[in-house]
């Protein structure tokens, strides 16, 4: 299935539009009562897909996020490779969803775009014991663009501010629930051009024991979301660029990027 979220373009009785939850199918998207980590029901509206305007998929309550999980992007950034997963996270209050504009900070002069892969957990879990009991707790899974400003990344310490600034974190299109992570290309491309190319299979940690292991230090949610590393093909973004997340078996998540604010 493909759970998504989004808002009719057309208000009702002059109301102020809804976010509501979805299934894909096709060219439409049938309404759904409830949320895709809850009870749910299929309501009776449709709507075509010009019709409605995508939402980032999820409101989490956290984003959690893996750095340094595909080799050659280790190499190209010249860290050393974690002994364990380097766990960062990222404001909800950055989250953006399709087609909403990445706006460029003018407290960075090097913005670079991460594609990843990105795990929506389905039901509260905590102290995982063994990664075969992982499953059940995810919902499934979409695109996610850990926008960075890598010259504050590289000056601080820590993450926070270098990938927390409002609109850095484009979420969507849509939660497919169908997909097996183990092996799935992800594609990053700015104006059309492929920046990031790999596979799932070259991640030092893989999906199930990232899921595992964060799960023994922190309560996830339903709705949370966990990134998973980003492979290498990582450059800047600047005014005027279309970022195009693309992971294999979901679809791809695009956004326009725009100059800071004044």
């Amino acid at each position: 299935m493909k759970f998504c979220r989004f808002e009719p373009l057309q208000r009702e009785n002059s109301s102020p539009p809804q976010a509501r939850y979805g299934l894909l199918a096709g060219a439409e998207v049938q309404e759904i009562h409830g949320t895709p980590w809850g009870q749910w029901t299929h309501g009776t509206r449709s709507w075509a897909l010009n019709e409605i305007r995508l939402l980032a998929p999820v409101e989490p309550s956290k984003v959690v996020c893996v750095g340094r999980n595909y080799a050659a992007h280790i190499a190209e950034l010249g860290h050393e490779t974690p002994k364990e997963p380097l766990i960062f996270l990222k404001p909800p209050s950055a989250i953006i969803g399709p087609g909403e504009a990445i706006v460029l900070t003018r407290f960075s002069k090097q913005v670079e775009h991460e594609g990843e892969l990105t795990v929506v957990m389905g039901r509260r879990c905590a102290h995982i014991k063994d990664e075969e009991d992982v499953r059940p707790y995810i919902l499934g899974y979409t695109c996610l663009n850990d926008v960075t400003a890598r010259d504050i990344q590289k000056a601080e310490t820590l993450f926070d501010r270098a990938k927390g600034f409002d609109t850095f974190c484009p979420v969507g299109p849509h939660i497919e629930t169908e997909l097996e992570p183990g092996d799935v290309l992800v594609e990053t491309r700015v104006n059309g051009k492929v920046r990031q190319s790999g596979r799932t299979s070259l991640m030092l940690y893989p999906v199930l024991y990232l899921v595992r292991w964060i799960s023994r230090m922190m309560t996830l949610n339903p709705g949370d979301i966990i990134a998973t590393g980003t492979p290498a093909g990582v450059g800047p973004l600047t005014p005027g660029d279309t970022v195009e997340v693309s992971v294999e078996g979901i679809g791809t998540l695009g956004n326009p990027v725009q100059a800071p604010r004044e």
